[in-house]
């Protein structure tokens, strides 16, 4: 799919906003309190404690040997916006060091707290982009690749031999700070990829479809799609509608189901993110998708 010039600069907008972010995070908050959450930069905090050296200068090399070694053994084309964020990312970090800007906080939770939490944003622009800054992610592949052990165990695997060695050479304490700021970095970047919404998603099955739709309508003024269902041990088919609606409209929705049918089997989720008429801008959708 090819993209235009207005995305192309999107993403770039997006991936050196994110890795201004992420270099920030690093440097005014995970760095100074030694917190080393995973990742290259993780590594690089753990390794500037053991042999003084520049976690900026050790990212940006590592960053450029793992894209290269990941382009040979891979085969992977990462384009031009993964090498400029695994380039800008560092250097950003490497200015940092050079002015010796102070760190926002000593105090470990606020700095597992705010650093995770903008490392996350960052991460979050970046991929939104389609772009990576390298690091740790390219090691996971290639040992997925040789290994076969699914993906997400190997980057999970790399990050708590990261964290365990922070709380090793540092402190048990320490090393659980780094964990509290892995953790929110990975929940921030599910918000900036996915949004904040109070949007529910509801399942009805009910033998009364066309009076739950009708008065969904009308009530809520929002639209249904139904799915055809079967139960797993009765094989009975029955339509179950989905619904989409404000955090407002559940309660009136939960209503109209007890009112109209009692013994319908409802299920409400969190819906992440809703695009489409009646959630990403201001008109009301009538269609039934």
């Amino acid at each position: 799919m090819t993209s235009t010039r207005q995305e192309v600069v999107r993403d770039y907008v997006y991936l050196l906003l994110g890795s201004v972010f992420v270099a920030s995070a690093f440097s005014l908050f995970l760095a100074p309190n030694q917190l080393a959450s995973g990742g290259v930069s993780g590594l690089s905090i753990v390794l500037n404690d053991l042999f003084g050296i520049s976690p900026g200068l050790f990212q940006l090399i590592a960053n450029i040997v793992l894209l290269a070694i990941g382009w040979m053994i891979l085969g992977m084309g990462f384009g031009v916006k993964s090498l400029v964020g695994s380039i800008f990312l560092p250097v950003v970090i490497l200015v940092y060091e050079r002015f010796e800007v102070p760190a926002a906080t000593m105090n470990p939770m606020l700095a597992a707290i705010f650093g995770g939490a903008g490392v996350g944003i960052g991460l979050g622009l970046i991929f939104k982009a389609r772009a990576s800054t390298g690091g740790m992610d390219l090691i996971a592949q290639i040992l997925h690749r040789f290994t076969k052990i699914p993906l997400h165990f190997c980057i999970a695997l790399l990050d708590g031999t990261i964290v365990i060695s922070a709380a090793i050479i540092f402190s048990l304490e320490i090393g659980l700070y780094a964990l509290v700021a892995l953790f929110i970095t990975i929940k921030m970047i599910d918000v900036v990829q996915l949004g904040i919404t109070n949007d529910k998603l509801a399942y009805i099955i009910s033998d009364q479809r066309e009076a739950l739709v009708k008065e969904i309508f009308q009530t809520l003024d929002r639209g249904a799609t139904e799915i055809e269902a079967a139960g797993a041990f009765t094989r009975t088919r029955k339509p179950m509608l989905m619904v989409v609606v404000r955090q407002g409209e559940i309660t009136t929705l939960k209503e109209i189901v007890k009112h109209i049918d009692p013994n319908a089997f409802l299920v409400v989720s969190e819906a992440h993110e809703v695009l489409g008429l009646g959630f990403s801008d201001d008109k009301r959708y009538r269609n039934v998708p």
